[in-house]
């Protein structure tokens, strides 16, 4: 079976256009307003209505309050709340419960203790999204999308009883070897296709999707 794939951090009409028509089967918004993947409910919506049924659609937050998820999930047709902060167990179920939604919760890895602790929202989660930690001492480190890779070794051999994509430092070059060493089923990908951070590379968004169509 392909594997599939999450384009996340789009912003405009053209690269959530060019993500559906190369195939993906995700795409994801970011409503974090330190990141350059940034977008305003009233964009997410517009590209949400084009993006219709063909795509699930994420909503990518960080440490939200219930008055931030409650203002993009009634304006914004997105099917799942990503949380890429530090949210602990409880608040995550505490979301899931009140907002109705499937729940992906982003667990930061840089080492086997950080995989270990994952297990922790097995149950409170309908997907994790593993991605790269940052270091300590990078400038100006956000949550994801940093384009930073982490060990795939680490990830390798794990059950996990809900669905999983791996993420961090992906691109065309690599994807294939960090699908074959990790196991994901599901990728998902956002620095790794831009010209500058936030803009999305039309030409490198078709060509990832189609490394993925036979693999």
């Amino acid at each position: 079976m392909r594997t599939k794939a999450k384009i996340c951090g789009l912003s405009t009409e053209e690269s959530v256009r060019a993500a559906i028509n190369a195939g993906a089967d995700y795409i994801g918004f970011v409503f974090y307003p330190k990141s350059p993947r940034n977008v305003s409910v009233n964009t997410a919506a517009k590209l949400a209505k084009i993006a219709g049924e063909n795509v699930l659609k994420a909503g990518v937050f960080v440490n939200p309050t219930d008055e931030l998820l409650k203002s993009v999930i009634n304006e914004v047709n997105i099917d799942i709340i990503q949380l890429h902060g530090n949210e602990s167990v409880e608040r995550v179920k505490f979301i899931r419960d009140k907002f109705d939604k499937k729940v992906m919760k982003a667990i930061s890895v840089a080492g086997a203790d950080d995989i270990k602790k994952a297990h922790d929202y097995e149950n409170a989660a309908d997907m994790l999204l593993f991605d790269a930690k940052p270091p300590a001492d990078m400038d100006g480190a956000l949550p994801g999308g940093n384009g930073l890779a982490f060990d795939w070794q680490l990830i390798a051999g794990y059950q996990w009883p809900v669905d999983w994509m791996l993420s961090g430092g992906l691109n065309i070059d690599n994807v294939l070897e960090a699908i074959k060493i990790s196991g994901a089923a599901i990728v998902d990908v956002s620095s790794g296709l831009e010209t500058t951070p936030g803009n999305k590379d039309i030409n490198k968004i078709n060509a990832f999707l189609n490394v993925l169509q036979d693999y």
